[in-house]
């Protein structure tokens, strides 16, 4: 495999680690997902949570970090930033160390993007 495609493996693999757990990071929903009915956020956040089915469409960079979805009617994307772990804006974040990277996600409805 070459370099390019095992450091996006590598940073897939840690992004989705970061879906499921939480660990890592922080997430967010934006006014227009936070104004839906509860059950229907809960919906989001779990289809979030779920492996994703990803292609060229979605994940040119094969990092995994951004994915478009419907939920009960619902157009929803969620995409995933990278930011130095300290919020230093001096150091570049790493997103395939851990240790050099806070990722957040951000889940909005598709109008908002």
């Amino acid at each position: 495999m070459p370099k390019d495609l095992r450091r996006a493996a590598t940073i897939a693999r840690l992004t989705e680690e970061f879906r499921f757990t939480g660990r890592g990071g922080e997430m967010y929903m934006t006014a227009g997902v936070a104004a839906l009915p509860l059950a229907t956020q809960r919906l989001i956040m779990d289809t979030v949570q779920l492996p994703g089915e990803f292609g060229p469409d979605n994940n040119p960079y094969f990092e995994g970090d951004f994915q478009a979805m419907t939920v009960h009617g619902h157009r929803v994307f969620w995409k995933i930033d990278y930011y130095p772990p300290d919020d230093d804006p001096s150091r570049d974040p790493d997103p395939a160390d851990p240790a050099a990277v806070k990722r957040v996600l951000t889940i909005m409805l598709a109008e908002e993007y």
